[in-house]
């Protein structure tokens, strides 16, 4: 009878079987074949934690097939990935399929011929440290989200959660937001002179920065309003001017290391506009297996959940003679670079993010791939084989430049640089600013042609956007590359973040309420570095230095203990309401206040559900900021009851309701506009749209006449 080989993905069945002769049948799982039930907690606390297991129903046609299949079956190898996710997926289809044999766990980190069938003559057995690693971050996920979630639920608004990882991306994002409330503009000046060589104005002339006046370094705030910047400018306008020094100096250039997953998402956002999500779902397709035509499908990357940055040694001997025979030795190497992986708790189990064949050129797979799942593997591509590569080599000029008149006294610098071998910048494109230099001597005498007086203004920090949260994140050791880009979603998802129009996260009101609860009162959920010492605990699992019960213990024990004093603790109205001093206008009885609902703020009446008037917090257009409470035209009347209609908030946004729902269901929407014209059709204006997931975008308010949007702000 046939060998059975199962993995975790079809697209993965459909490319390994094709490297596999008859006498094996590849089967997929369709992913998690067991998980805890989504109804109840499913964890025993009582006793050690005991979880429990069931088989979803998506899962049971696909668990049945191959009962049916293993049932039959002379072998069962389990080839899911090789991390601690594959390690627990192929443990629990095993648990099921219950065979008599012990399970061959094979694992490879690229699906190629030669890498699976070097797999399949290394089996071993299943790695319960990692199942147990596994299985104790789901546990700890289940009872913060099972446990502090309904807290959540009954003192702030339903529908809430909770979790370990998510709450610390909010509360980065939250602190981020009120540091750039928080900051205060500085003005500072700059100011450049331009020089040349001669009495007329020539090709040679070039621009110096004042950094030094009257004998005293410049520091960046020393010039900070124009007055003093016309003063010294008029000072500089009287000196004689001459070459100080000129000083050159070769600088060395080298490449980046090959991507792990959080500098692959990172890049991809950055040079590509691709969010985190995006990077791994096109990074999986690419994974799993492209077909090639006549060359049949095969895996374009290696694994790409990974914070590793080596290669195997074959790859490194592959790229050798490739660049060699297309590029010439001087851009080959004698010896691989050893890059140190200076990430929190790197785990090395598994190769730096590279292209399987170094041969299969970006151009060459083009017509195999879509337009972003090219770009995504021209990337890859280009970074693993320039990390090989040698340094790129630049002179370096700089030239100071004195002034001194009486008592006046003022030096300026100039700065050139020249590309005098490009190395790996000829595979791998980054922006090189060159800046030629005139040949000066010193003493040399020049003329100042003009003066630049440039105002400034510091700025706070930016928001974060998918990369450089996924930098903190990293930085800190909170998560690791299997849980980036969920985390991320998650948020957005919650609605605890959103995306403005740049892309950039910026926290809602109900993010901001939620974090400050967690603060306050499970600061440990929330802390930076308990959250980073609880991944370090589960690599400890993993690697069979502490048992994974005990690490759920001392976590839940006092946490459950906190839970039991919170509830009684924690004041709803205290935390979700806030007085007005405007009277209801539908009842006229009581003084509004501002509530916190599902969607974020907004004012009501505190005699609900006897009075529904309700109303948004006003927003400004423009700027998206939230200001007082709205100042908005009339209601329009509804068309059944003839009564004005109320501003509501729901998931896609503001919208106009009946205020006798739910006997009347009558709505109408309500649309921001810009006072801009469409560009499109010249008739509509632009109005302020949201997305079904959430997202803002623009559109023609005539629509569906005129189909205009963007996601850009016109």
């Amino acid at each position: 009878m046939k060998q059975l080989l199962i993995v975790e993905s079809p697209t993965k069945a459909k490319t390994i079987s094709h490297f596999l002769d008859s006498d094996y049948a590849v089967e997929s799982s369709f992913g998690h074949v067991r998980d805890l039930p989504k109804t109840r907690l499913g964890v025993d606390v009582e006793h050690d934690f005991s979880p429990t297991y069931l088989v979803p129903k998506k899962a049971k046609e696909h668990v049945k097939r191959l009962l049916e299949k293993a049932e039959k079956a002379d072998a069962i190898y389990y080839a899911t990935d090789s991390d601690r996710e594959g390690e627990a997926i192929a443990w629990h289809i095993s648990q099921l399929l219950k065979t008599r044999e012990s399970p061959l766990r094979i694992t490879f980190h690229e699906i190629t011929k030669e890498a699976i069938l070097e797999a399949l003559q290394n089996p071993r057995d299943i790695n319960l440290d990692l199942v147990d690693a596994q299985q104790a971050r789901r546990i700890l996920d289940r009872l913060v989200g099972y446990k502090l979630s309904p807290l959540l639920w009954k003192k702030v608004v339903r529908g809430l959660s909770a979790g370990r990882v998510q709450s610390v991306a909010v509360r980065l994002v939250v602190e981020r937001e009120r540091e750039i409330k928080a900051f205060k503009t500085q003005e500072y000046w700059t100011i450049a002179g331009i020089f040349g060589t001669t009495k007329d104005t020539s090709s040679d002339d070039f621009s110096a920065d004042l950094i030094e006046y009257q004998g005293k370094k410049l520091e960046k705030f020393d010039i900070p309003s124009k007055a003093l910047a016309d003063e010294i400018a008029e000072i500089l306008k009287k000196l004689d001017f001459a070459v100080g020094t000129v000083s050159e100096r070769e600088v060395r250039k080298k490449p980046l290391p090959p991507y792990r997953t959080s500098t692959l998402q990172q890049d991809a956002h950055n040079r590509l506009g691709f969010s985190s999500k995006q990077t791994m779902v096109l990074a999986q397709q690419l994974y799993e297996g492209v077909h090639l035509g006549d060359r049949g499908s095969t895996g374009l990357i290696t694994y790409m959940r990974t914070d590793s940055t080596s290669f195997a040694n074959k790859f490194i001997v592959q790229s050798k003679k490739y660049l060699e025979d297309k590029l010439g030795k001087p851009y080959s190497f004698e010896k691989p670079r050893i890059f140190k992986n200076k990430t929190k708790g790197a785990q090395e189990a598994h190769e730096a993010i590279r292209p399987t064949d170094i041969t299969l050129e970006p151009d060459m797979m083009k017509e195999h791939l879509d337009p972003r799942a090219h770009r995504l593997y021209t990337l890859i591509w280009q970074r693993a084989l320039a990390s090989l590569m040698p340094d790129a080599i630049m002179k370096n000029t700089s030239i100071d430049i004195t002034g001194s008149g009486g008592d006046d006294h003022a030096t300026l610098r100039a700065n050139g640089a020249s590309l005098i071998f490009d190395g790996f910048l000829k595979i791998y494109p980054v922006k090189v600013v060159e800046a030629d230099l005139p040949h000066l001597a010193e003493k040399q005498t020049l003329f100042l042609r003009d003066l630049e007086e440039k105002q400034h203004f510091t700025e706070p920090p930016p928001r974060y956007n998918d990369a450089s949260l996924v930098k903190e994140l990293e930085k800190r050791g909170i998560g690791r590359p299997s849980t980036y880009a969920p985390t991320l979603e998650t948020i957005v998802i919650r609605r605890y973040v959103e995306r403005d129009p740049e892309k950039r996260f910026k926290p809602t009101d109900m993010g901001e309420l939620v974090n400050d609860l967690l603060i306050q009162h499970f600061p440990n959920i929330v802390d930076y570095d308990f959250t980073a010492q609880m991944e370090k605990n589960l690599d400890m699992i993993a690697e069979k230095k502490v048992p994974w019960v005990s690490v759920i213990r001392d976590f839940y024990d006092p946490f459950s203990k906190q839970l039991e004093i919170k509830y009684q603790e924690i004041d709803k109205k205290e935390l979700t309401e806030t007085k007005t001093d405007r009277l209801c206008p539908l009842c006229k009885k009581q003084m509004l206040i501002v509530r916190m609902g599902r969607f974020g703020q907004f004012i009501g009446c505190p005699g609900y559900p006897e009075c529904k008037y309700t109303e948004p917090i006003a927003a400004d257009a423009n700027s998206g900021e939230k200001g007082d409470a709205a100042k908005t035209d009339p209601a329009p009347i509804c068309p059944d009851c003839k009564i004005a209609l109320i501003r509501k908030e729901g998931r896609f946004g503001q919208f106009f309701a009946c205020p006798n729902y739910p006997s009347c269901k009558h709505t109408e929407k309500i649309e921001q506009k810009l006072n801009i014209a469409c560009p499109e059709c010249g008739v509509g204006q632009i109005v302020v749209k949201r997305s079904r997931k959430g997202r803002t975008f623009y559109g023609c308010n005539r629509y569906p006449e005129c189909s205009y949007a963007t996601w850009k702000k016109p």
